[in-house]
């Protein structure tokens, strides 16, 4: 009786992880070592998740190290395989873009190539999204094993600075490896701009999300392209895309100072008519002025930020340019 009933069981057909197609988006930069490792790992991920319907979009951005060599020769073999190569490097939040945009399928989920988005969470995160009824289901650092200390001390101290500035609230540790359904690919791909940070993006959209813990990942081949100034000026495009506060804080620096001089300018008039001669300190007041211009300088590259942002809106240009495709 037991062993008839195991048997049906194990000939009943396996319930699909999602209705539909799953599209994985795949940014890749001189990724050649790592996407055979990644793409060996995808496909028992999709194994073990029983999910059969389903495309790897491979957006190649401006790789010179064989990738879109690579990735021609895969896609000759595998039909499952799609590529997209960028006419130049336009950046991963440009080639995310363009991967959210050729995915056709009803579910999309964004990965790193090098493992450091672990393709066997995604059996984990298909049963969430089906079970719990997500829109959404992200993925977090729990931990910064690997990293330098001065790495993980500026990441933290970034998504503090960001959430104090943001009316949005930013989960830290937050991967850009996140299951989403067809309203948040459309939500997402609504929102045109040129400047593009997609962490942001997701939170303003909103919608039901849950999120998942893992401790962090090595790259499993490979060398990092993110230096520690390429980090900074990502840092600061993502403060100011999502946030208008730094101009504030320009504004009321100058408030404050000028408030500041007037307050110094009276009682330094009441001094001279009382003692005499004493408004004195050429040193003092080089030390008053070079601090000032200090400020001002910083409140104007603060403007200047958003202003650039406003230029490069302005024009119009595309995120990317296609190259090539299949």
């Amino acid at each position: 009786m037991n062993t008839a009933m195991s048997d049906a069981a194990s000939d009943s057909p396996r319930v699909p992880p999602y209705g539909g197609m799953f599209s994985a988006i795949v940014p890749c930069r001189d990724e050649r070592e790592a996407l055979p490792i990644f793409y060996a790992e995808f496909l028992r991920a999709m194994e073990s998740a029983g999910a059969e319907n389903f495309e790897i979009v491979f957006v190649e951005d401006g790789s010179k190290d064989g990738t879109l060599e690579y990735l021609r020769e895969l896609a000759a073999k595998d039909s499952r395989v799609k590529y997209i190569s960028l006419s130049r490097n336009f950046g991963k939040e440009a080639a995310m873009y363009a991967g959210l945009r050729a995915a056709r399928g009803d579910i999309a989920a964004i990965m790193d190539a090098d493992l450091q988005d672990p393709p066997s969470l995604l059996p984990q995160m298909f049963r969430e999204m089906r079970e719990g009824g997500y829109d959404s289901v992200a993925t977090r650092r729990r931990t910064r094993r690997g990293e330098s200390p001065a790495r993980s001390f500026c990441a933290r101290a970034f998504y503090r600075v960001l959430n104090s500035l943001s009316s949005l609230k930013f989960v830290e540790g937050a991967r850009d490896f996140r299951l989403i359904n067809r309203r948040v690919i459309d939500a997402v791909l609504e929102m045109p701009e040129y400047n593009r940070f997609i962490k942001g993006m997701y939170e303003w959209v909103g919608f039901k999300t849950k999120w998942i813990e893992f401790d962090n990942v090595e790259r499993c081949a490979g060398k990092t392209k993110w230096s520690f100034a390429g980090l900074a000026m990502y840092s600061l495009d993502a403060l100011t895309s999502f946030s208008t506060i730094p101009l504030v804080v320009a504004a009321a620096i100058g408030i404050f100072f000028c408030l500041l001089s007037s307050v110094a300018i009276v009682l330094l008039s009441i001094r001279q008519l009382i003692y005499h001669n004493s408004a004195y300190g050429w040193t003092s007041m080089i030390c008053v002025i070079f601090f000032l211009s200090g400020m001002q300088l910083f409140c104007l590259g603060v403007i200047g930020h958003y202003m650039s942002k406003l230029y490069l809106e302005s024009k119009r240009r595309p995120p990317y340019i296609i190259k090539e495709k299949n």
